[in-house]
């Protein structure tokens, strides 16, 4: 069994589990360096990696220069592929379980002001695109979705009477998140404006049947790509001086959520966490910014 067999059931095999299309394109990447590094020691069955070879791939990407994050990602990825293995009874051991994953630096995420928000949102376009791409990062923000999640959505998924969004997250779990009343306004706006002008405009065969929220040019579902492009267009035209990403709307909503009362669990429910240690990292942003008012305003800071 050579090693490059089983690499695309695995990717199916996630992609059915609901992981983010760029995560499935990360792990994809990681699992070819791996097998471009084990051909290179003339290792070209499963059964022969030990964890001696694990060490001295592990030792390459060190000399290599990576950061301790993309090492700990690189190793979850193969970590992950060998469990899948060892359950298809392909491989009897996992090299990789008992390998210590590199601690990963403390790095608060990065988040926008409200003022830059705002800036963001202010998008004067009545186009089907226009009323498209306001509406997307109007749920990116105010429901605090990943962009995986926002781009699976369907029409079932909306109750915008209720101000509900139904979203399956990691593992195609389910919750229940929420649209404040002006983002469900915008998000109508488009259903009834724009979103059927994409359908029209189209010659795909599947697109009028498709049930996907948010459609492209040719009536069908938005990529996380396609959702990362429109973003980095409107943080062009606001001129914004940050780097901006989809994560990044999710954590000022959380971050903003915390700032004005919100609970810690709560939090944690919306943004579909399973630990509540995962949500805590937003509390620090808290601290950071008390501690620039006390330096901007203590005599003795």
């Amino acid at each position: 069994m050579s090693l490059e067999n089983y690499l695309n059931n695995y990717l199916s095999y996630i992609k059915i589990k609901n992981y983010s299309e760029h995560t499935i394109v990360n792990y994809a990447i990681d699992l070819a360096q791996f097998v471009e590094f084990m051909h290179k020691k003339e290792i070209y069955q499963w059964g022969e990696i030990s964890v001696s070879e694990v060490r001295e791939y592990l030792f390459d990407l060190n000399e290599k220069g990576l950061q301790r994050a993309t090492i700990a990602r690189k190793l979850a990825s193969l970590r992950s592929f060998y469990k899948y293995l060892n359950r298809q009874e392909v491989v009897k051991t996992n090299p990789f379980l008992n390998l210590r994953t590199p601690k990963r630096p403390k790095k608060l995420p990065q988040f926008m002001y409200p003022r830059e928000i705002e800036k963001l949102l202010n998008i004067n376009d009545s186009s089907p695109r226009g009323l498209r791409d306001r509406a997307i990062l109007e749920v990116l923000y105010g429901a605090g979705v990943r962009v995986s999640e926002l781009t699976g959505l369907n029409l079932e998924d909306l109750d915008l009477e209720r101000g509900y969004i139904r979203v399956y997250g990691k593992g195609s779990k389910e919750r229940i998140s929420f649209l404040g009343e002006k983002g469900c306004r915008v998000l109508a706006n488009y259903l009834q404006h724009g979103r059927s002008r994409f359908l029209s405009q189209t010659k795909a065969v599947q697109a009028p049947t498709t049930r996907a929220v948010f459609l492209n040019k040719n009536g069908t579902r938005l990529s996380d790509r396609s959702i990362r492009r429109i973003l980095n267009f409107y943080v062009e035209q606001a001129a914004l001086e940050k780097k901006v990403s989809p994560h990044t709307l999710r954590h000022s909503f959380a971050t903003h959520l915390l700032e004005g009362g919100a609970d810690l669990r709560a939090v944690q429910e919306l943004l579909g966490h399973v630990s509540i240690s995962t949500t805590q990292i937003y509390t620090h942003l808290d601290r950071e910014k008390i501690k620039k008012t006390y330096d901007q305003a203590h005599p003795r800071a």
